[in-house]
């Protein structure tokens, strides 16, 4: 290879094919047609071939030309892997990331910044990449053929990967550092370390200014750098780059809750939902992506605790290289933390010049783990002391005597859905009609608010909330509480005389908790309610489809008794496309009616691109849902039906912002006016929408004052 420094037709060539990379990936954002994109990617992928050869032919081999042209490849499979990975799945973006996860892996790993032994086979392996994806891209072949091309693609190019790092790792030189870079790196993570100690914990704090702040632990570590013994040194500063790791980590955790949840990182109750994400995913993105995003993640928290210890060991050599100014530098930044904390001077909004994140970070989950065991501990205390739970059966809910009674959860039906967003006003218009039907049809309804134990997620958290009169915000007092015998509005109405069931259509496996907890004498969900027909995002049947079977498998039973069911409503659940459309009841049948509305409309890759039209979406869902109810309350004319019927909690914080609150909607619907007379003194708003006026209680409280109205 000769070093020639003119430009030459070789690289003009390369220029080509990275001009059409670039264009390709504008294709690629906005959508392209498959035709287009696979023509622009064959002619790209042909220039790859052709370079090479210009440059042999006409002497101008170079080392800028050999690293432009693997630099333009590597981009090209990058724009390549991101259009197929829409379709096959997320984990496509390894073949183009593959060649970038190797060069960042060279800034903590010196010995792979050598110069591997050359190996033909690595061109071929370069050159199947883009053939697998440039034919998967086309659509000309099955999504599972195409799949298994790419895996085995895949493969080859991780063993191409793997050869070269154990390539250079047997022909490694001990490390010398370049006085130049050695500078450079440790300034970086100087700078890193200050970045990731000043860093805010949650999504809505997180701005520029922030990272302006000086952070004491940062000039306490680098004080006792500069001090300690060098041995004493080096052993505070690992222990120092660990426990910097793990708190980073929490920040990254933290910030993840809180885009979802508008809340920390729950320490003790958190974790237990990895399983129960993953499923969510599955439900969400499809398994392939679901795995893939939670490889990702895993890959993430990993990185964060092997680079921050590098970092802070970096950053630690540097100081000691440059003792001098390093003392001075950490005096003044000493002193003008010392005034702006005395001062209180802040900076960008609000945030404090003199920063301590980190003790505050450790401080605060500390605390909060220390507040989740008293809360077991008093919860333990709450279910001994129930006023209720030696009350006879015949005492209990005589005013409801002989009536069906059916608690009905809308997913993520909170108050900001009514008055927080742009379509709020059809919201409110669509409900105020809700409630005109009803009172044609004969029936009354009260409304009033609930605040409810959870924010974006976690439903069973406001289930168990209402129904055992406790409250339960986290994962540890759940736990707890569904272990425990204490009487849940179900088990007071089975106790009483009524056959209580529960209808859940999205759950796909046994759920023991039902029996044992809320004592259901039957569970119906999807593995029993004869749904044969398409998906609708997260739900796995259309609500209208599971109050229909629930009418022909309990309501309309020959010869039964009164029934109290809860019945929980999915199609207002995230993502909140696609949508079905109500139709004709006598259409239902098994669902089949469904087919190809799935396609029809908004789909969750178009959707979930602009706030905008996510919060359309999720308001969309709700009037979907809640004219399902309501067309079901209208087909039942039944003097015994009361129908309770409330949200759990707001959406996540993409709909609802990070400052989301905890009011849900809760209304009860009667044909006979004695129900909605005992609930005289509740002094809730007629009909289904509640006012600002109306009163806001802690769901908690709802079963004893619902008891209370109707025991007598």
């Amino acid at each position: 290879m000769t070093d020639v420094h003119r430009w030459g037709p070789a690289n003009a060539v390369t220029a080509v094919r990275a001009l059409l990379t670039v264009v390709l990936a504008v294709l690629v954002v906005r959508s392209a047609s498959p035709t287009l994109v696979t023509a622009l990617a064959a002619v790209a992928l042909a220039t790859d071939a052709v370079d090479g050869r210009v440059a042999r032919r006409t002497g101008t081999v170079s080392g800028f030309g050999a690293r432009f042209d693997m630099e333009t490849d590597a981009a090209l499979l990058l724009v390549l892997s991101g259009y197929v990975a829409r379709d096959l799945g997320l984990w496509v973006l390894a073949i183009g990331l593959a060649r970038y996860v190797f060069v960042a892996a060279k800034l903590p790993l010196p010995w792979l910044r050598g110069q591997a032994p050359y190996r033909a086979w690595c061109k071929w392996v370069a050159a199947i990449q883009g053939i697998a994806l440039l034919v998967a891209a086309s659509g000309l072949l099955p999504d599972r053929v195409a799949t298994a091309a790419l895996l085995g693609a895949l493969a080859l190019l991780t063993e191409s990967f793997a050869h070269e790092a154990w390539d250079l790792w047997r022909t490694r030189q001990p490390h010398r550092s370049v006085p130049r870079v050695a500078a450079l790196t440790g300034l970086l993570s100087v700078l890193v370390v200050w970045a990731v100690l000043v860093a805010p914990t949650s999504i809505g704090t997180l701005s520029p200014a922030a990272f302006l702040r000086i952070p004491l632990e940062g000039l306490v570590l680098i004080g006792l750098v500069l001090v300690l013994p060098p041995r004493l040194a080096t052993w505070v500063v690992g222990a120092a780059g660990v426990v910097l790791g793990v708190l980073t980590l929490l920040k990254v955790l933290d910030i993840g809750i809180s885009v979802a949840f508008a809340r920390p990182f729950d320490l003790i109750g958190d974790p237990v939902y990895a399983g129960a994400g993953i499923s969510f995913l599955r439900d969400a993105l499809g398994t392939p992506n679901a795995y893939t995003v939670s490889a990702l993640a895993i890959l993430l928290m990993a990185g964060v605790l092997v680079l921050v210890p590098y970092a802070v060991d970096r950053a630690a050599r540097f100081t000691r290289r440059h003792r001098p100014v390093a003392g001075r530098v950490v005096l003044v930044l000493a002193l003008v933390w010392a005034v702006g904390a005395v001062a209180g001077v802040r900076v960008g909004a609000g945030e404090r010049l003199a920063a301590a994140t980190d003790v505050h970070l450790a401080a605060h989950h500390v605390e909060l783990v220390r507040a989740n065991l008293r809360e077991r501990a008093e919860l333990s205390r709450a279910i001994a002391v129930d006023r209720y739970a030696d009350v006879p059966g015949s005492r209990l809910l005589r005013a409801l005597r002989g009536k069906d009674v059916l608690l009905v959860f809308v997913e993520s039906y909170g108050k900001v859905a009514l008055d927080g967003l742009p379509t709020s006003p059809q919201l409110r218009d669509s409900v105020d009609g809700y409630s005109r039907r009803l009172d044609r049809a004969g029936f009354g309804s009260r409304s009033g608010w609930l605040t409810s134990p959870t924010f974006g997620a976690m439903s069973w958290f406001a289930h168990s909330t209402l129904q055992s009169g406790l409250w339960i915000d986290n994962q540890s007092t759940y736990d707890l509480l569904i272990q425990r015998d204490r009487l849940t509005l179900s088990s007071a109405f089975l106790k009483a005389g009524w056959r209580s069931v529960g209808v859940i259509p999205a759950d796909t496996e046994p759920w023991p908790e039902g029996v044992d907890f809320y004592r259901w004498q039957h569970l119906w969900d999807s593995t029993n309610m004869s749904y044969e027909g398409p998906r609708f995002g997260y739900g796995r049947m259309p609500d209208q489809f599971a109050l229909h079977a629930f009418d022909d498998l309990e309501l309309d039973r020959p010869g039964r008794g009164p029934l109290m069911a809860e019945i929980d409503l999915e199609s207002s659940h995230n993502p909140w496309v696609p949508l079905p459309r109500m139709i004709d009841p006598a259409d239902l049948g098994d669902g089949s009616a469904f087919d190809g509305m799935q396609d029809e409309g908004p789909q969750r890759e178009e959707t979930w691109r602009s706030a905008d039209l996510v919060k359309a979406a999720y308001v969309r869902s709700l009037q979907y849902s809640l004219d399902a109810l309501t067309s079901f309350v209208e087909q039942n004319q039944d003097d015994d039906l009361v129908v309770i019927t409330l949200g759990d909690h707001w959406p996540v914080t993409t709909v609802s912002g990070t400052t989301g609150g905890h009011a849900v909607p809760i209304s009860v619907i009667a044909r006979d006016p004695k129900v909605l007379r005992a609930i005289d003194g509740w002094h809730w708003d007629h009909g289904l929408r509640p006012t600002d006026a109306a009163p806001e209680w802690r769901m908690d409280s709802f079963r004893d004052r619902f008891l209370g109205a109707f025991s007598g």
